[in-house]
């Protein structure tokens, strides 16, 4: 893959990113493939830019990141599906006193007990708010550490394009994941992937040495 391609990749790429966010505001699923497409493209033009520059760590930095994304997310769901099924187990059981945990078609001929939330003690739901707790916080960590790798990756092609918006751009993604606990994190990482688009279509090839002229015969 030649420098024009990655360039182009890339750029198309972080745009579908830039354009993803918006669609998940009303097409969550539709929005989530736009993103997935824009990162395998992303992934693909560092993988041309990693041997055009001749700097390997362009590349592997940046599937480190999206592979701990991917881990994080895994992990998270299994803890908070494992979370959310062990107290939903409960909360039926306290509705319908009984059922059989598992026994899933049991309840179609059950009659839930009236008065079996008359009592609830919303203690019960410590240990599946401390769970769901948990999982963010997974996800949380995982997204830092993504974004330090992927920051390392776009410094390193900054250094060796001399487009200082690379580097830019993946500082803002790394600070945005430190403030996604608040709205403006989801910003700045919106608007890293809008600079990361401009910085890739920024890229020119390199300029062959200039050869000195040869010293004057004497």
């Amino acid at each position: 893959m030649n420098l024009q391609s990655s360039k182009n990749l890339g750029g198309i790429g972080a745009i579908l990113l830039f354009v993803a966010v918006l669609l998940n505001l009303v097409q969550p699923l539709i929005g989530g493939i736009v993103g997935l497409i824009g990162v395998i493209m992303i992934l693909v033009a560092l993988h041309g830019l990693s041997d055009y520059y001749r700097e390997r760590g362009i590349f592997t930095n940046a599937l480190y990141g999206v592979l701990i994304v991917i881990i994080g997310m895994v992990v998270v769901t299994v803890v908070a599906f494992t979370v959310v099924l062990a107290n939903l187990y409960e909360l039926i059981s306290i509705a319908y006193p009984g059922w059989i945990p598992g026994d899933w078609l049991s309840l179609q001929g059950m009659t839930p007990d009236p008065n079996a939330f008359a009592n609830f003690d919303f203690a019960n739901l410590i240990p599946l708010l401390a769970g769901l707790a948990i999982a963010a916080v997974i996800l949380y960590v995982a997204i830092i550490i993504a974004t330090y790798f992927i920051w390392r990756s776009t410094k390193q092609v900054s250094a060796k394009s001399t487009v200082g918006l690379f580097g830019t751009a993946g500082l803002l993604l790394f600070i945005g994941a430190f403030l996604t606990i608040i709205v403006i994190g989801f910003f700045l990482m919106w608007i890293a992937a809008l600079l990361l688009a401009i910085a890739f279509f920024q890229l020119k090839p390199e300029q062959p040495e200039a050869i000195p002229p040869p010293p004057p015969s004497v």
